[in-house]
């Protein structure tokens, strides 16, 4: 069958190969036509295997997911792959638990497409999925944010692969122009389905003509859906399609056939009912006919406005909508010329080309290149020991440094702060070259004590221990390394604790620049976001001030914050002048005119990325910080950093974004949406944070340090 999934496939083979991929496609059925698979045999670094005719499966029945599964397993003992790409969510869960979890990268299509759908057992599936998967491949944004706030687990996972459109050899996308002195030409490729309105197409010329307006329908496909809802309709749509006045029906056809036809008229359908708006998915036949320079009628959706653009003129929801726009352009060809422009120029997107060209960072990413530095060290790969109770801000770090193929890493996770396997901590000294302490607490003291002579021990510290008694406990001869995340506290380690001035060094923590790099949703710039507000010196009070004096003058300005409730640090929450401060504050909130419908609490997870791309500006309104990362995180996401000067804010921060008062951050704001430089001080803000403190700038420092 060549259906969606294995156009995908096509794609998908040839756009790995173009990006430098020695590639292995399984097929998990037999080969009955040539037409798909005779051109990926033919490409240089590709493998088609058939475990039907290879006497890997026995091909008396259909392969199931475990076959799938197991099939895979044999094909990657033979030769194992770095890594297998699979689409489809009952074949990634079988894989999930096998040997190869962690070289996933996985193409969810089947996945719920509301919360509504979104049970427990499918929840807990897909957390399987994402835990083995090194990449989760999204069609689109929609799918990637609703994947990541249903999910934790897909954040920092996910990335876009959207559609690839691959035209067939010797196709010519339609000729210029519009169609001057002939009947308009309407085609429709695919299923026939009432969802898809595809019975209410077929009036369309028919209700055309009465407007003046000459047109014929060009129907492509043979299978007509049955539908237990309205039991008459396979009957109904196949009489509209042998007998509908100016409907030519072409039947099946393949699948550069059915693109022929395409390109042979003017305008495609792909007007659907109400229901589907919300779809998370893009259909590859809209880009299709962009590629072949035939506009489309389409539903308006918030993904379609970003396609093509709020003002593109054949966005249809009604029956009335599509007559008014195909008559529109039926007697206006600049219309006509706009709409393919806009068409064409969206499809440019979705190349062949440009699939690799994301491959190729993405494989950059997933594959870092041995370091010379490294392996200098030692004849072998690099040992690295990690040791922690809470690994949550080394987590992509963790994951850099067990791509490298010039490093090995293991472990030590302790169970709580002073809690740990002894045995697997002196197996860690045993086998490790350096060991990274993250945090200087009871982990940093226990390694510093039991090195061996000659094994280096780099140490992390953050804000919380610095003013605790481990850091006077340790036995900084023993320690090669101190890193701080700051040049101020940098100094204020060095001020509190007199260490060596050589021994503190700076690493700055990393934005993943790509990760939050997302489109902004309408409206971002009169939003305001926080991320945390616990404890009290994250200064809530402060934030409040701002967006209630922006409130005076715009209503739209609206505060969001995404943080845990303060209730739910049990160790905040038992101290009585945090309670009062948050219960003022809440107060406050309701009873204040301004305030009132202008703070929204949104609930804590790591979907911050899909978060963001609502914000406009980030609020840092803190006492003290050591690096605060949500401003960074914003500016990668398009949103402009505001700032209040806490100690060290200029040693991370541009002082254009740092303010005295919160009157004058209120004031910067509003100047800088009123008088339009929002986009430009988002994109310098962007630009700033990529060249500072990206993930990949960042992992090549530590990859420094650790090969001293």
């Amino acid at each position: 069958m060549i259906d969606g999934s294995a156009i995908w496939a096509q794609g998908m083979v040839q756009a790995l190969a173009r990006a430098g991929c020695e590639v292995t496609l399984v097929l998990k059925a037999p080969v009955r036509t040539g037409r798909l698979v005779d051109p990926l045999r033919a490409l240089p670094g590709v493998t088609v295997r058939s475990p039907h005719a290879e006497g890997l499966f026995d091909g008396s029945r259909g392969m199931s997911a475990k076959d799938a599964a197991r099939v895979l397993d044999s094909v990657d003992a033979e030769n194992p792959h770095d890594l297998v790409v699979v689409r489809g969510r009952r074949l990634a869960a079988k894989l999930s638990a096998g040997s190869l979890a962690g070289r996933l990268w996985t193409y969810l299509t089947d996945v719920p497409q509301s919360a509504a759908e979104f049970d427990t057992a499918a929840k807990a599936e897909l957390r399987r999925i994402a835990d083995a998967s090194r990449l989760l491949l999204c069609q689109t944004e929609e799918l990637r944010g609703f994947l990541e706030s249903a999910v934790p687990a897909a954040a920092g996972k996910s990335v876009l692969f959207p559609p690839v459109v691959v035209l067939p050899d010797g196709l010519e996308p339609r000729p210029p122009g519009s169609p001057d002195g002939r009947a308009l030409r309407l085609v429709y490729t695919g299923k026939f389905a009432p969802r898809w309105n595809t019975y209410e197409m077929t009036s369309l010329p028919r209700l055309l003509s009465i407007r003046g307006v000459d047109a014929e329908l060009h129907m492509v496909g043979d299978k007509i859906h049955d539908d237990p809802a309205d039991p008459a309709f396979a009957t109904r749509m196949r009489t509209a399609l042998e007998s509908g006045e100016g409907v030519v029906w072409h039947g099946g056809h393949p699948r550069a056939e059915a693109m022929r036809l395409t390109a042979a008229c003017d305008v495609g359908l792909s007007w659907r009912h109400p229901d589907m708006d919300a779809s998370l998915e893009l259909s590859t036949k809209v880009l299709e006919c962009g590629t072949l320079g035939v506009p489309v009628v389409l539903n308006r959706t918030p993904m379609h406005e970003r396609l093509l653009g709020a003002d593109y003129p054949l966005f249809a929801a009604t029956e009335d909508d599509v007559l008014d726009a195909l008559t529109l352009i039926g007697k206006n060809p600049d219309v006509f010329t706009l709409a393919v422009d806009r068409c064409r120029s969206a499809a440019a997107d979705f190349t062949l080309d440009a699939a690799a060209d994301r491959l190729r960072a993405y494989l950059a990413q997933t594959f870092p290149e041995p370091s010379e530095k490294v392996l200098a060290v030692k004849e072998r790969r690099l040992r690295i020991g990690v040791a922690s109770h809470d690994l949550k801000f080394f987590t992509r770090l963790l994951d850099y440094l067990r791509s490298r193929p010039d490093m090995e890493i293991r472990v030590d996770h302790w169970s709580a702060l002073k809690a740990h396997d002894e045995k697997r901590s002196q197996d860690l000294i045993d086998w490790a070259d350096v060991i990274i302490c993250e945090w200087c607490g009871p982990n940093a003291l226990w390694y510093a004590d039991r090195k061996r002579p000659g094994q280096r021990l780099v140490v992390r510290l953050h804000r919380f221990e610095l003013y605790a008694a481990w850091p006077k406990k340790l036995n900084i001869g023993a320690v090669d390394e101190v890193i701080c995340v700051s040049p101020h506290y940098n100094d204020l380690t060095r001020e509190i604790t007199g260490w060596p001035a050589e021994k503190v060094v700076t690493v700055p923590n990393w934005v993943d620049v790509d990760q939050l790099d997302r489109p902004k949703l309408q409206g971002a710039e009169h939003h305001l976001g926080m991320i945390g507000i616990a404890p009290s010196r994250k200064r809530l009070d402060l934030a409040l001030d701002v967006v209630e004096q922006l409130r005076r003058d715009d209503p739209r300005f609206t505060l969001f914050v995404k943080s845990k409730l303060p209730w739910e640090y049990w160790w905040i929450w038992q101290k009585d002048d945090e309670r009062d401060h948050y219960e003022k504050l809440l107060r406050r909130i309701r009873r204040s005119k301004l305030l009132s419908g202008g703070v929204v609490f949104d609930s804590y997870g790591r979907d911050v990325a899909s978060w963001l791309r609502r914000i406009g500006f980030v609020l840092s309104t803190s006492d003290d910080e050591s690096f605060h990362l949500a401003p960074a995180e914003g500016m990668a996401s398009g949103a402009v950093p505001a700032l209040l000067p806490w100690p060290g804010a200029e040693t991370i921060y541009d002082r254009r974004w740092i303010h005295e008062t919160p009157s004058a951050m209120a004031a910067s704001i509003a100047a800088t949406v009123s008088e339009g430089r929002w986009q430009a001080e988002a994109e310098l803000a962007r630009t700033q944070v990529r060249n500072a403190y990206s993930l990949t700038d960042v992992c090549n420092q530590w990859t420094d340090v650790l090969a001293q």
